[in-house]
C-alpha cells in the first residue's frame, strides 16, 4: 500500500497525540464540504443500489457529459484502466499522485516518469499519457489547448490521454469533461476533494461507451453503496452551494498562500484546495508541525510539503501560531 495523506491514526500513535486533537492539513480535501443530511430514507439501508435512481442523469447534468460511469471513487478506475489495453509505454508526470504509476506498473506496463517540459518530446514514444490537472502535489495546471493537442497525437496511434481532474471542481472551466465522449480521451472526476465527501468513495469516469462498458464489466455489479449514491445525487444537484463554495475556496486558498509566505514557506504551486512548498528540510518542518498536532503531507522527491485548508477560524489561528514558532533558515 502506498502512503497517502490523512493517516491520523498512525500520526496519533507516533506523536502520542489523541486523534481528536489533530489539525489535519494533509489531504487537500475541502474541510467544509457539502453538508450531508442527518437522516436517510430507510430503503437506503435495506435495498440494493439501483442503477436508474437518477444519479447518472444528475451527474450528466453536472459534468455536461452524456457518457459517464459511476465508480467507487476514481481510485477504482485508476486501478482498473491499465488492464483494459495491452502492455505499452505510459508517461506520467513526476511528482504526481503515486497510485497512477503504481497501477500501470502492476499491470505490466512500462511507466516513464516525465517532467512537464519533456512531455511534448516524449509523447511520440507513448501509448498512454496520464495527466493530473491540476497536478497533485505541484498544482501545475494545463491548458485545454495543450491537452487536446496531446490527445490528437495519441489518438493518431490508438493511444489514450487520461486526465485525472480530482481537484478541478473549483475551476470547472478548465475541465475537458465537455469534450467527452471522444475516442482515446478518459476523464476522471471525484466527489472527494471539492465536495469534501471522500468517505462516500464515489467518482465518475467520462469516456466513450465501449470503454465504459469494459470498465463496468471489470468492476462488477453494485460498486457503490446505496447511501453513497443518495448523498452524491443531492450534492451534485446543489448548484447554490457549489457556487458559494467556489467563492469561499478562492478566498481561503489566497489566505493560506499569504500565511505560508509570511512564515517563509512561499508556495511553489498553488490551488484553491492546497499549496505545495519545496524546501530542503521538509521532513524537519513536517515533524515540527506534527509535534504540535498539525499534520501535513511530506514528500521526499523533491523534498516538499503540501498544506491543505484549515476548517475553522480557530484552526487558522492555530496554524498561524505554529508557523510562527518554526525556526526556518
Amino acid at each position: 500500500m502506498l502512503e497517502h495523506g490523512g493517516n491520523l491514526y498512525s500520526a496519533a500513535l507516533q506523536y502520542d497525540i489523541p486523534i481528536s486533537d489533530w489539525l489535519d492539513l494533509s489531504t487537500g480535501i475541502n474541510p467544509n464540504g457539502w453538508p450531508v443530511p442527518t437522516t436517510f430514507p430507510a430503503e437506503v439501508w435495506s435495498q440494493l443500489p439501483q442503477q436508474d435512481d437518477g444519479l447518472v442523469t444528475t451527474a450528466q447534468d453536472y459534468y455536461q457529459c452524456k457518457s459517464l460511469l459511476a465508480v467507487a471513487g476514481s481510485q477504482a478506475a485508476i486501478q482498473a484502466l491499465p488492464y483494459l489495453r495491452g502492455n505499452g509505454r505510459v508517461g506520467i508526470i513526476a511528482p504526481a499522485y503515486a497510485e497512477h504509476a503504481y497501477a500501470w506498473q502492476q499491470a505490466g506496463h512500462e511507466v516513464i516518469p516525465l517532467d512537464i517540459d519533456s512531455i511534448s518530446n516524449a509523447i511520440i514514444q507513448l501509448d498512454v499519457l496520464v495527466i493530473i490537472n491540476p497536478n497533485n502535489p505541484s498544482a501545475q495546471q494545463f491548458s485545454s489547448e495543450q491537452l487536446l493537442s496531446w490527445h490528437q497525437q495519441l489518438l493518431a496511434k490508438n493511444g489514450w490521454l487520461i486526465i485525472d481532474e480530482a481537484f478541478i471542481d473549483s475551476s470547472p472551466e478548465h475541465s475537458l469533461a465537455t469534450h467527452c465522449p471522444t475516442n482515446g480521451l478518459v476523464v476522471l472526476r471525484s466527489l472527494g476533494k471539492f465536495f469534501g465527501l471522500a468517505g462516500l468513495r464515489i467518482g465518475f469516469v467520462l469516456a466513450e461507451a465501449t470503454l465504459l462498458k469494459q470498465l463496468a464489466d471489470r468492476l462488477g455489479p453494485w460498486p457503490i453503496a446505496h447511501a453513497s449514491r443518495y448523498v452524491a445525487q443531492l450534492a451534485l444537484q446543489d448548484k447554490m452551494w457549489q457556487q458559494q463554495c467556489r467563492h469561499q475556496l478562492r478566498q481561503q486558498g489566497s489566505r493560506l498562500q499569504q500565511l505560508l509566505t509570511r512564515a517563509g514557506l512561499k508556495p511553489h504551486g498553488s490551488s484553491d484546495l492546497f499549496h505545495w512548498v519545496k524546501i530542503d528540510n521538509a521532513e524537519l518542518v513536517h515533524q515540527n508541525l506534527a509535534q504540535q498536532g498539525i499534520l501535513t503531507r511530506v514528500f521526499e522527491t523533491p523534498s516538499s510539503l503540501r498544506f491543505g485548508l484549515p476548517k475553522s477560524e480557530s484552526d487558522w489561528q492555530r496554524l498561524q501560531a505554529a508557523l510562527q514558532q518554526l525556526d526556518l533558515p
